[in-house]
């Protein structure tokens, strides 16, 4: 029996891409909905009890505690933009990648 199709995503690297997607744009158009690809969003077994999931965590904090509008839009979303850059490391070093890096022209 095939599982339901999920609006937003459903797993982990899928939702997670779309959320460095999201917050690829600017901040103004970046958190509205931004929150949604936490709803399927999976942490794997391998990853709970991580750094991995620690920065997952902090990652929802920061969406969904955010409210979009506020005058704080372009700090926090260089605030959430840092934690994925983290969180990015984090699972190249897990994957056995020893020095990851995320490019000085990414921002």
């Amino acid at each position: 029996m095939a599982a339901s199709q999920s609006r937003f995503g459903r797993g982990f690297f899928i939702n997670i891409s779309h959320i460095v997607t999201k917050f690829s744009l600017p901040p103004d158009r970046a958190w509205m909905g931004a929150q949604d690809y936490f709803s399927d969003l999976i942490i794997p077994a391998q990853f709970k009890g991580t750094e991995i999931e620690e920065l997952v965590g902090i990652l929802r904090q920061q969406i969904m505690w955010h409210q979009a509008g506020s005058p704080m839009d372009k700090e926090q979303h260089a605030e959430v933009k840092r934690t994925l850059n983290r969180l990015l490391i984090a699972l190249d070093r897990k994957m056995g990648i020893p020095d990851p890096d995320v490019g000085r022209y990414h921002e």
